[in-house]
């Protein structure tokens, strides 16, 4: 990990996920009724529990609405939650007004180029290993794991990390 990467998370008090393609591995499905649903992985749902005890706040920002992620953010405790943003500058806007957080103390993790507008305005810029190849050279760091696989954990490991709360988190479950 170049140090460079380490001290941008060193400075990062809230991260910012996409849902899909980062929460999830961006496959839609959707019943005979049209209802949607969508597969989030355990690990990265815990992972952000760890990140949130350590003191770091998370949010969504996503340019659909969905009410499976409506549900897995409450049941995650995310409680800065933007759906239905095309336009992500506004939830990001809206974001630093309910915070007071500037991006200079945000992380963003996205995989697609509606994502760019928050990757390019935050202190820390983050792609899964699967975003698309645009994405990636517009980003500090890529992760080895895929959107919905483990790469929203790796992010939270990586904030953790560089802010020496990780091991007192994996501590918790060692007693």
């Amino acid at each position: 990990m170049r140090a460079e990467i380490l001290e941008r998370a060193r400075r990062v008090r809230l991260v910012i996920f996409d849902v899909d393609g980062v929460l999830t591995d961006g496959r839609l499905f959707f019943d005979h009724e049209g209802r949607e649903y969508k597969g989030f992985h355990a690990r990265d749902g815990h992972g952000l529990k760890l990140l949130r005890r350590s003191g770091v706040a998370t949010a969504v920002i996503s340019g659909r609405s969905s009410r499976s992620v409506a549900l897995r953010c409450e049941s995650l405790g995310i409680e800065h939650v933007y759906q239905g943003y095309e336009d992500k500058r506004l939830a990001l806007q809206s974001l630093q007004q309910a915070t007071g957080i500037a991006p200079e103390a945000m992380a963003c993790v996205g995989d697609d180029v509606l994502d760019l507008p928050l990757l390019t305005r935050v202190h820390l810029a983050i792609a899964v290993a699967d975003a698309h190849p645009v994405v990636k050279r517009h980003v500090h760091w890529v992760t080895a794991l895929p959107g919905g696989r483990g790469a929203a954990r790796e992010v939270c490991d990586l904030v953790m990390a560089a802010q020496q709360t990780l091991d007192a988190a994996i501590g918790e479950y060692l007693r």
